[in-house]
């Protein structure tokens, strides 16, 4: 039983060999299966160089072009003003601000008048002895002062001697001092210099200010100004006049103003350069913050890209025939997004799209976009 049971598998063994052996000889003769080449489809735009505005980002906060930091240059408890004095409230030309006690200074004003006044009575008999032509001015001059009124202007002095004689006798030492309180009497009391709104209020009736004392700031909201930095190198580019648009962050509203100045001096930290621009619009308020885009030139002869399609900042991707190239570029301003570049030739097909893991000879397929100008870029799906 042994041997037959060896000699049943010795002949197992022998015609599984034949037969692995023919299935082995068989796979040698089956072809390969061939590997398809994948091509991808990219999206490309023909090149039409044309001239291409720079335009400069800039931000900054408005700030009201009129404003008034008010501070009193007198002491005196406040007293009224023309409305309550209030942040937020408004306040027409003219109008009063605030209002100082000014009782005592004032008593002392009309007693520096009533002095002047006797002075000016001690001296007619002279002039009227002496220097009888200039009686009758120094007459109607002295019947003109009036304590409770401004001092009028004296009579003009057409004389030598009368010069003399007036100015020895102190009148218009006098006379000069007198309007030196009225000048500081009307510091009690401050007026509004333009239509606006006080932003600020530091005190509240009752009161006691002193003198250097910052009381509030008081603004004109219908004009503002925004402070803008702006490189060096663009600064020679703009000018007092030109145009600039400006949008807010928080919304979507646009705005249109005007640069008013430019600063001539260069921020060494930053080299920048302040440019002010005049805005106004309805629902601007002081402190908030806008952007701005600055025209600063025409670049000729140049199109404008997405900077993602820009390689190593000096080539981009071309396609010719249905095979990519690199080609060299000098791009010629950076913005956040986006590039201008010279030295495309016209009619180059260049990729509107970049393409994960492209590289130069990779086989593509062309779909064409149809451009307006050669300023736009095309977004395409994957």
């Amino acid at each position: 039983m042994r041997q037959i049971i060896l000699v049943g598998i010795g002949i197992l063994l022998v015609v599984g060999a034949f037969f692995g052996a023919k299935m082995i000889i068989a796979n040698k003769n089956r072809p390969k299966p061939k590997v398809e080449k994948v091509v991808k489809s990219v999206f490309v735009e023909t090149v039409t160089n044309a001239t291409v505005p720079i335009v400069i980002p800039a931000n900054g906060t408005l700030t009201a072009k009129n404003r008034l930091e008010i501070f009193a240059e007198t002491q005196g408890v406040f007293r009224s003003s023309a409305h309550d004095f209030k942040a937020g409230q408004e306040y027409r030309k003219g109008q009063i601000l605030l209002s100082l006690d000014s009782a005592e200074y004032y008593a002392s004003v009309q007693a520096a008048k009533s002095e002047f006044k006797n002075l000016i009575a001690s001296l007619m008999p002279d002039l009227r002895l002496d220097y009888p032509e200039s009686f009758p001015a120094w007459e109607r001059y002295l019947k003109s002062i009036n304590v409770d009124k401004p001092l009028p202007e004296s009579p003009q002095i057409t004389s030598e001697n009368v010069e003399y004689f007036i100015t020895g006798r102190g009148v218009q030492t006098s006379y000069f001092n007198i309007k030196n309180l009225e000048q500081r009497l009307g510091k009690f009391r401050i007026t509004a210099p333009f239509n606006g709104i006080l932003t600020e209020a530091l005190v509240t009736k009752g009161t006691l200010i002193r003198t250097g004392q910052k009381l509030g700031e008081f603004i004109d909201p219908t004009v503002y100004e925004v402070a803008l930095a702006v490189e060096k190198e663009f600064s020679d580019l703009l000018k007092e006049g030109e145009e600039v648009t400006f949008a807010s962050i928080d919304s979507a509203k646009e705005y249109t103003g005007k640069v008013s100045r430019i600063n001539a001096r260069i921020d060494q930290a930053t080299q920048t350069v302040k440019v002010f621009a005049a805005v106004k619009g309805e629902g601007l308020k002081e402190g908030m913050y806008l952007e701005a885009q600055l025209e600063a030139r025409d670049e000729v002869d140049a199109i404008k890209i997405l900077r993602k399609l820009l390689i190593d900042e000096s080539q981009i991707f071309v396609v010719k025939d249905t095979v990519l190239d690199l080609i060299n570029v000098t791009p010629v301003y950076f913005s956040s997004k986006e590039v201008v570049l010279k030295g495309v030739p016209n009619g180059t097909k260049i990729l509107s799209k970049s393409i994960p893991g492209a590289y130069a000879g990779m086989l593509v397929k062309v779909i064409e976009e149809k451009v307006e100008t050669a300023t736009q870029t095309k977004q395409a799906p994957e």
